[in-house]
């Protein structure tokens, strides 16, 4: 039997472009975020052609046609919905005309024809298209990095949005800000046929997941999964693939999704981080992907989902 780890069989998957079936993967938005201004911003909020993405405590404003979510909507729309223009940023151009984010003044119910979906429970209700999932998450990453970076880390003063929101600049001492992602390496340990697994105190009952830590600065992404496993699981790590990345919008991170080839199989969980962990067959696997029993995985709009899937389908 071929190694799960040979080229060949690895790419069955098609794992070069793996990325795009990740939710708020698809984000076809052009974005001109080197050549912005704050006149660009100006110009678009007067863009009567221009639409906006709102978001309510968080959660993206939805207007239902049918079975379909809207979640763009007009800037007379937006401002009938209490939009704070002020500190609206641009997200980039969808067919040639301006795509904003907003938040509106937070309310528990909102006027008749919209409503408020959280993040997830969109995704997994198959109503948003998953380009504008994608752009949803782009809106929301952006926003909350203004809304927690508000002050210069260099100087203490209130920064102001520049370059129509990618950026932060300091009127006192001039340090620019960029918006910041939060890289998290999540992968899945193989072993021949079985890979492992965990779950912590916070997960759906029955759900085991692939381990996951941010990666640390002077870190590669290969030294961040093999010493997470060990932190974790007390599994020695050889080869890493990489498999895909996920935008995740919670605030503002990246997934970025791994194979690890265990060389050592006894656990010695880390019980702070973790549950319970564990291998589990290909069969056993094939089970929980259904997610219609006692143990499952996470659902297909998590990278681990994809993680596990691929496994499954490649050792196949």
């Amino acid at each position: 039997m071929s190694s799960f780890f040979e080229e060949t069989v690895f790419l069955k998957a098609g794992a070069n472009d793996a990325s795009e079936r990740n939710a708020f993967s698809a984000n076809r938005l052009v974005r001109n975020s080197e050549h912005l201004s704050s006149e660009d911003l100006a110009k678009a909020w007067d863009n009567p052609d221009a639409r906006l993405h709102l978001y309510n405590m968080g959660a993206p404003v939805l207007a239902y046609d049918g079975d379909r979510a809207r979640t763009l909507f007009t800037l007379q729309e937006a401002t009938a919905l209490g939009c704070d223009s002020e500190n609206g940023i641009y997200l980039g151009d969808s067919e040639g005309l301006p795509v904003l984010a907003a938040k509106i003044a937070p309310v528990e119910e909102l006027p008749s024809g919209y409503t408020c979906l959280d993040m997830r429970s969109m995704v997994v209700s198959g109503d948003v298209t998953p380009e504008e999932v994608a752009s949803l998450g782009h809106g929301w990453s952006l926003l909350s990095w203004h809304a927690n970076n508000q002050f210069c880390a260099n100087c203490g003063q209130k920064s102001q949005i520049i370059q129509a929101g990618y950026r932060r600049k300091c009127p006192a001492c001039e340090r620019e800000h960029f918006p910041r992602f939060d890289p998290v390496s999540i992968m899945l340990v193989v072993d021949g046929d079985r890979c492992l697994m965990g779950r912590q105190p916070h997960f759906n009952p029955g759900m085991y997941s692939c381990l996951a830590g941010f990666i640390e600065p002077g870190e590669t992404l290969e030294g961040a999964v093999r010493r997470e496993v060990l932190e974790e699981a007390g599994i020695q790590v050889s080869a890493v693939r990489y498999h895909s990345s996920q935008p995740w919008p919670f605030p503002h991170t990246l997934m970025i999704g791994c194979f690890a080839k265990a060389a050592s199989t006894a656990i010695t969980m880390d019980a702070t981080e973790l549950e319970d962990c564990r291998w589990f067959s290909r069969a056993e696997v094939g089970v929980m992907l259904t997610r219609e029993q006692d143990l499952k995985t996470p659902p297909p709009m998590a990278i681990a989902h994809q993680l596990i899937r691929t496994f499954y389908d490649v050792t196949g």
